[in-house]
């Protein structure tokens, strides 16, 4: 007799055809699944090297895409680094008196000054000048080179020439300091050897309107000039 579950029958033939098709189906999605990972992993790869390779070329190059000389890192420039032999002086009083000041180092560095600057605008004086003038000068950013008769007359004439060249900045004698060449600026000072000494140029880029200064912008021209 013939049976009604005939596995040859219509129905199971269309019941087949789909379990075939759900098959197909199933393992198309995984292989898109598998596609799509496997895309993923690279592009994330690829973004990950790609940035491995932009934080290399920033490390190792310059702005103009030459390659950075190897060598250790240093922590400041040769014009913000210490200077060797240099003199440091912290908390300086900036009252305004109209009396001779006792300074506690020579030439001054800070402290109560003259309520008037000394000129400081690239200004060479010849004569000794004030050290109350000049403190106030100091105050507004100037660097003042002093130096007395045991300087050499070379050494005298350069170092005019740099201050000349320089606007806040100042020159003049001394002769009662202790050396022959004195740099000084607002809590800052050194003793040079000569012209030529490679701190008075990075005395100038460090404190010319440097961060020492307490009045920064303040005018170096309208004071005094003598």
């Amino acid at each position: 007799m013939p049976s009604t579950t005939d596995q040859n029958s219509p129905s199971a033939g269309r019941r087949a055809k789909l379990e075939e098709a759900r098959r197909r189906e199933r393992g198309r999605e995984r292989r898109v699944r598998v596609i799509t990972i496997t895309a993923a992993v690279a592009v994330v790869a690829a973004l990950v090297a790609g940035g491995g390779y932009l934080m290399t070329k920033t490390d190792g190059e310059d702005e103009a895409g030459a390659k950075a000389p190897a060598g250790p890192v240093t922590t400041g420039s040769p014009a913000t680094g210490p200077l060797t032999g240099e003199r440091s002086w912290d908390g300086l009083t900036q009252n305004h008196v109209e009396t001779p000041v006792d300074y506690p180092m020579n030439p001054p560095v800070g402290g109560d000054h003259d309520p008037v600057w000394m000129n400081c605008d690239a200004d060479v004086y010849t004569e000794a000048i004030p050290k109350e003038n000049a403190v106030h000068s100091m105050e507004h950013g100037a660097v003042w080179v002093t130096y007395n008769s045991k300087a050499a007359t070379d050494d005298v004439a350069a170092l005019t020439e740099r201050v000349e060249a320089t606007p806040y900045s100042l020159m003049s004698p001394l002769e009662d300091q202790a050396d022959p060449l004195i740099l000084s600026a607002w809590g800052k000072q050194v003793t040079v050897t000569s012209a030529t000494d490679p701190r008075v140029a990075r005395f100038f880029t460090k404190y010319v309107q440097g961060a020492q200064t307490p009045e920064p912008g303040a005018p170096c021209t309208g004071g005094i000039a003598k």
